[in-house]
This record gives C-alpha cells, sequence and structure tokens, in this order.
C-alpha cells in the first residue's frame, strides 16, 4: 500500500544530498547523465568492496576459503550492475 502523507512523496532523493560534492564536481566534467552514471559507478565499487572484507570473515562452511554463498550472490549482482552501467557509459561515450 502506498503511503497517504502528503509529505511522504515527492520529497527530494536523499542520494542528491549525500553525494552533492561529487554529483556536482562529475555532471561538470562529464554532463549530467555521465556524471552520474560515474558516481553510481563509484558507489558500486565501494560496495564491493565492503562485500569483499565481509567475504574474508564470512567463510562458506562447505568451500573453505571461499565466501558464503550469500555474499557471493551479492558480488556476483553488484559485478553484474557495475558491467551493465560501464557499457551504458561506452553507449553514451559513442554518441557524443
Amino acid at each position: 500500500m502506498l503511503p497517504t502523507h502528503p509529505l511522504s512523496y515527492n520529497r527530494p532523493m536523499p542520494v542528491f544530498d549525500e553525494k552533492r560534492e561529487e554529483l556536482e564536481h562529475f555532471e561538470t566534467m562529464m554532463g549530467v547523465p555521465r556524471g552520474r552514471l560515474a558516481v553510481t559507478m563509484d558507489m558500486i565499487t565501494d560496495a564491493m568492496a565492503l562485500v569483499g572484507q565481509h567475504g574474508v570473515y564470512c567463510q562458506s562452511q562447505r568451500w573453505p576459503g571461499r565466501p558464503a554463498m550469500d555474499v557471493q550472490i551479492i558480488m556476483k549482482g553488484l559485478t553484474n550492475a557495475k558491467e551493465l552501467l560501464q557499457s551504458v557509459m561506452q553507449e553514451l561515450e559513442k554518441k557524443s
């Protein structure tokens, strides 16, 4: 069910506040769409680093030395998302 409180929708997204300086920097250098994609890539890269660190401590019981299955699944999803973003950036580069 959707929220009915009048202030619960049409609010600015917090990411634009949290990443304001990075967004301004990359949007100025690359344009708005590519700048936002660049910041998104950085955020995914940071998430991948954190998941990788977590994988060191959260080992698989079946395969010692490998991260737990949920960590592997999360890392695969992040890797796939990053590849898709890279392909979008390459397509935008071709058009400009």
